[in-house]
């Protein structure tokens, strides 16, 4: 059974940080691309940040870069992304995507939940 289990999310002030973690079991994690996109409340879904199989980071929202760091630990299955300096538009609900071959936005194999992350100014 696949499942991306996410966790990390919560409410943090401007400018503080939190760590995503996702999970996942049931598939070849080392054969996946791994992505996190967001949704910010009354807006369409966004790329966040993608790696390839290898690790590499292939792609880094504008709006993030500087701040966010995605990373994969292939030996544990397990999807990162560390933010900081959060803002007020970093505000969002957070996913983990998991896709065999790069597909573009909103095409994958597996989705989690996702997890809420709001920031206060």
């Amino acid at each position: 059974q696949v499942q991306l289990m996410e966790s990390g999310g919560g409410s943090v002030q401007a400018g503080g940080s939190l760590k995503l973690s996702c999970a996942a079991s049931g598939f070849a994690f080392n054969d996946y691309w791994m992505y996190w996109v967001r949704q910010a409340p009354g807006k369409g879904l966004e790329w966040v940040s993608r790696t390839n199989t290898g690790g590499v980071t292939t792609y880094l929202a504008d709006s993030v870069k500087g701040r966010f760091t995605i990373f994969r630990d292939n030996a544990e299955n397990t999807l990162y992304l560390q933010m900081d300096r959060l803002k007020a538009e970093d505000t969002a609900m957070y996913y983990c995507a998991a896709a065999r071959r790069f597909m573009g936005l909103g095409k994958w194999d597996y989705r989690d939940q996702g997890t809420q992350v709001t920031v206060s100014s």
